[in-house]
C-alpha cells in the first residue's frame, strides 16, 4: 500500500478487535497516525473480557508503516472523551479522519424475541454503547476535524441503509442501533458540508472477527472449515478488508461523493478495486440478499 495518508492523523474510537483493529492498521500501512482507543487494555479488560487490547491494536499500526497511540477511553464519559480530543489537538494538531466503530454490546442482545420478552435494560445498555459512544464523541471530535477541510466521518455499522430499511435485523434493540448508525452518518453529512467535511456509513460484510473465528470453531488458517456449520461461512471477509476500504476513502480526493451514503465494504472495493487479504472482492449483502435471504444453496460464485 502506497504512503497516501502520511501526515494524516484518524482517531479509531473502538479500535480494540474486529473491524476497529484492521481499520486502523489500514490506516497505519498508508502512513497515517492513528490514535486506537477502547475500553481494554494491558491495564485492565471491558466487560466483554476478552484478551485483545487497544496497546496491540497501537504496535500493529506502528509494524504496518504508520504511527499507532493507543488511548484507553470509555466512550460513554464525556470527560474522558474530551480529554482525548485534546491530547489529540495537543500532540498533532489536527483530526483528519473520525471512525466511531464504539460496539461491544453482542453479549446484551436477545435473538427473535419480541419487544416484551426483551430484559429493557440490556437493551437501552445496547443502544447506549450502539449510539451515544457515537454521539458523544462526535460532538467533542468534530470541532478539531473541521479546523481543516476535507475531514472525513466513517461510521461503522452492520447492514447498508439499503438492507436495513428492508430487512428487520432479529431484535428491536440491535434493529434499532444499526439503522440510527447508518442515519448518524447521514446527518453528520449534513453537518459537515459547509466545512468541507464527508461523512460516510460504511458496513463490513460476514466479519470474521475474532469471536466469529472463535463461535465457528476455526482460524484464519483453515477459517473455510466452517462451512462445514454454514455453507454461506464461505462468503465471510476478514476484518482487514473493510479497513482498506477506511483507507480507499481516506486517500480519495473526491470522496465528498460519498458524503452521506450508505454503503459496504463490498460495494467501494468495486470502485476502488482495493481486495481482501487473499485476493478476493467478496460482496456480501448482494450474496445475503440474493442467495441467503432467497433460500438458494451456497454457492459464492461470482460473489468473491
Amino acid at each position: 500500500m502506497t504512503k497516501s495518508l502520511t501526515g494524516r492523523v484518524a482517531l479509531v474510537a473502538g479500535a480494540t478487535r474486529g473491524a476497529g483493529r484492521q481499520i486502523a492498521v489500514q490506516l497505519g500501512a498508508a502512513g497515517a497516525t492513528v490514535y486506537a482507543t477502547g475500553r481494554s487494555s494491558r491495564a485492565g479488560r471491558s466487560e466483554l473480557d476478552r484478551p485483545e487490547t487497544i496497546e496491540e491494536t497501537a504496535e500493529l499500526v506502528t509494524a504496518a508503516g504508520g504511527t499507532g497511540i493507543a488511548v484507553r477511553v470509555d466512550h460513554l464519559v464525556p470527560d474522558e472523551v474530551r480529554a482525548l480530543v485534546a491530547r489529540i489537538d495537543a500532540e498533532q494538531g489536527r483530526l483528519d479522519v473520525l471512525v466511531n466503530d464504539v460496539w461491544g454490546a453482542d453479549p446484551l442482545i436477545t435473538w427473535e424475541k419480541p419487544v416484551w420478552e426483551q430484559p429493557l435494560e440490556a437493551g437501552f445498555r445496547t443502544l447506549r454503547l450502539a449510539v451515544d459512544t457515537h454521539v458523544i464523541t462526535s460532538h467533542f471530535a468534530l470541532p478539531l476535524l473541521i479546523r481543516h477541510p476535507g475531514g472525513l466521518v466513517v461510521e461503522i455499522g452492520d447492514g447498508t441503509k439499503a438492507y436495513n430499511d428492508g430487512n428487520y435485523r432479529l431484535s428491536v434493540f440491535y434493529d434499532l442501533a444499526k439503522t440510527s448508525v447508518n442515519r448518524l452518518a447521514f446527518s453528520w453529512a449534513h453537518e459537515l458540508t459547509p466545512h468541507g467535511g464527508t461523512a460516510v456509513a460504511l458496513s463490513p460484510g460476514w466479519l470474521r472477527s475474532e469471536a466469529m473465528l472463535e463461535h465457528f470453531g476455526v482460524t484464519e488458517e483453515n477459517w473455510r472449515d466452517g462451512a462445514a456449520t454454514d455453507p454461506h461461512f464461505l462468503i465471510s471477509e476478514t476484518p482487514a478488508f473493510v479497513g482498506r476500504a477506511v483507507a480507499a476513502l481516506a486517500a480519495d480526493s473526491d470522496r465528498s461523493r460519498w458524503s452521506g451514503q450508505s454503503v459496504s465494504a463490498g460495494d467501494l472495493a468495486k470502485v476502488y478495486g482495493f481486495t481482501d487479504v487473499d485476493g478476493s472482492q467478496p460482496d456480501a449483502y448482494r450474496y445475503i440478499s440474493e442467495v441467503v435471504d432467497a433460500g438458494r444453496p451456497a454457492d459464492v460464485t461470482g460473489y468473491r
